[in-house]
């Protein structure tokens, strides 16, 4: 899972892949956020574009023009294995491909860089990938099965900042080149994703990541145990990792059609990115490995979504997620349905409240479950989303059979969060209508700030409604707006008492152990409301070696109950993704899980309007 950009919900459906390794996504995109499960628009549960109606009137894809993104913040770093949000995948997500992608239609895999499917020994426990031959980076140099296994030793590596990657690896003891284009990986226990985590390992050239050779003689199995490593190749582990940790943030290099030709030219910050695709790129006109038929990518920054939608109603970009209030009352005009196309799509993802456990009065449940009853879920879809979302109780994608529907619905009830608060301790003794408790020999009130993201109105609203219901009861609560690099960088720290965020998900089957495990409470992890609960840990570690779909429901149904009860966020909502594009575009399809392609995408000679 990755945390979703601040406010856009625009497209790229790529399939399901590790790039950076074990995050995932489905329908990644220039800012992913939500899910269309509330009343969808005519024609939403229609089955996807057949190929025929791709091509229109006749006319084959061609290349030529540039397709211009819009994304709401900077990425947070571009270096394709520490970093995790999703203004920085939206960049990343061109310039790295997976060994195995996912079908669009089926959600099935297929090979990608790897030549076929894995050889998967009868136990699960060894994984057997034969690569093309002809994969190349960006530079010109050939990909080998050595890089993939180097990619692994920089996710296994302790020192590397990505716990968020790292934990999709835990059961992964060695991996060898056998040859140039073959790649063997070793299992100490198997793990019911497998096949989707490794299958989209997305391979780093070890030549550009690792000039010196620093990890060349470590293999994985001894990274694997970094403990144990002897004090002279522990050294040069940990010397990588600094370098790699600091050094990669605006240089990616990768195997994808796209490449970052020059940061000091091509990323002006808060203005845009631009990404050119590679002459050389070895699977040419082929959607499916990567290419796309566009010669740039151009990414604006624009920190403001009206601003962002005048730019899109100027031309100045090419696809915009809009807001509910924007797609029902500002992209109605018979001009704007001229130059442009909407859809009302589904975009898996989660909004929520995430109490910091770090700080002492969010570590009572009590008080959690208190404060969630002045969040009207109900309200703020009808007020702020204009009836485009459902309410939620739990991080599972509402659609997925894993999902908990028995869990009772937390709803408004203002009188029962007080009753709670007072059970709780929280009373006004003084008469100054702040709520206090005695902690730790000292009367503490009932007084905290929530913190979001800039330039996303529809968390601002929220924030805002919140905090005057909470007021109300005697919560000193305020809400604050703060740029999105230095939300993140907040969030890493547990430098906050809580926060408005979304999750963007994926639909093949869950795995929550990334947000959830106590393991992942750490700085930089995505467990970042510190939530710690041994039932819970128990629960995520043997779902995740369970293979019986049942067995691993009823596990969930129980993390599901746990969650319900202890509260360490107040989930909010899932919410309809609503995407316009400019109508020059041809060979826009919708797939069955609400994404499209924007790899697919081309416009015909007589339309392009950049490069000509």
């Amino acid at each position: 899972m990755f945390l979703t950009n601040p406010g856009g919900r625009v497209l790229l459906r790529r399939a399901e892949r590790a790039s950076p390794p074990g995050r995932e996504h489905l329908c990644v995109l220039a800012a992913l956020i939500s899910l269309a499960c509330g009343a969808p628009e005519e024609g939403a549960d229609e089955p996807p574009t057949p190929a025929s109606e791709v091509v229109r009137n006749g006319a084959q894809p061609v290349r030529g023009d540039w397709l211009v993104l819009w994304s709401l913040a900077d990425p947070e770093s571009l270096n394709p294995i520490t970093s995790n949000d999703s203004a920085s995948n939206q960049v990343l997500q061109w310039i790295f491909l997976p060994l195995l992608d996912l079908d669009n239609e089926t959600l099935k895999q297929r090979p990608l860089i790897a030549r076929e499917l894995p050889e998967i020994s009868e136990d699960k426990l060894t994984y057997v990938f034969r690569l093309r031959d002809d994969v190349s980076f960006a530079d010109g140099q050939p990909l080998t099965a050595r890089d993939v296994v180097f990619t692994l030793k920089v996710i296994k590596n302790p020192e590397v900042r990505a716990p968020h990657a790292r934990n999709y690896f835990v059961s992964v003891r060695a991996a060898v080149a056998v040859d140039d284009h073959t790649l063997r990986i070793d299992l100490r226990e198997r793990y019911f994703r497998n096949d989707l985590v490794l299958g989209g390992i997305s391979p780093l050239p070890r030549h550009y990541y690792d000039a010196e050779n620093l990890l060349g003689e470590i293999s994985v199995e001894a990274l694997d145990a970094f403990a144990e490593l002897e004090p002279e190749p522990k050294e040069r582990a940990s010397r990588f990792a600094k370098q790699f940790n600091e050094n990669f943030h605006r240089n990616p290099l990768g195997t994808g059609a796209f490449v970052l030709r020059d940061p000091e030219t091509d990323i002006v910050t808060g203005e845009r990115i631009v990404l050119r695709r590679r002459d050389d790129f070895w699977a040419p006109d082929d959607p499916r490995h990567g290419d796309a038929w566009v010669k740039r990518i151009l990414i604006r920054i624009i920190n403001d979504r009206e601003a962002a939608l005048v730019a899109f109603k100027g031309g100045d970009l090419d696809v915009i997620g809009l807001t509910p209030l924007q797609h029902l009352r500002a992209t109605g005009s018979a001009r704007f349905a001229k130059r442009a196309e909407k859809k009302v799509h589904v975009s898996p993802g989660y909004s929520y409240i995430g109490w910091n456990q770090k700080r002492e009065i969010f570590q009572d449940p009590k008080l959690r479950r208190a404060l969630g009853y002045f969040v009207d879920k109900q309200s703020l879809i009808e007020k702020i989303l204009y009836g485009l979302g459902v309410p939620v109780e739990s991080p599972i994608f509402i659609e997925r059979p894993e999902y908990n529907r028995s869990l009772p619905a937390h709803v408004f009830d203002p009188e029962q969060g007080k009753a709670l608060l007072a059970e709780a301790g929280w009373k006004d003794t003084d008469g100054d209508g702040i709520l206090e408790k005695e902690i730790g020999g000292e009367r503490v009130p009932l007084r905290f700030e929530i913190i979001s993201n800039s330039g996303n109105d529809i968390r601002k609203a929220v924030g805002l409604t919140v905090i005057d219901q909470m007021k109300r009861a005697g919560i000193d609560a305020s809400f604050r707006v703060i740029d999105w690099s230095i939300l993140l960088d907040k969030v890493k720290k547990f430098d906050f008492d809580a926060v408005i965020l979304g999750w963007g998900m994926s639909v093949t089957p869950p795995d929550a152990y990334q947000v959830w495990h106590s393991s992942q409470a750490v700085p930089g992890g995505s467990n970042h409301v510190y939530y710690r609960n041994e039932e819970v840990d128990r629960i995520l570690e043997a779902y995740r070696v369970e293979f019986d779909a049942q067995k691993r429901k009823q596990l969930y149904d129980r993390f599901q109950e746990i969650l319900h009860a202890d509260q360490p966020y107040t989930f909010l909502f899932m919410q309809n993704a609503i995407t316009a594009w400019d109508r020059r575009f041809h060979g826009v399809r919708w797939y069955p899980s609400g994404g499209t392609d924007l790899h697919e995408w081309w416009v015909p000679f007589e339309d392009q309007k950049y490069g000509r």
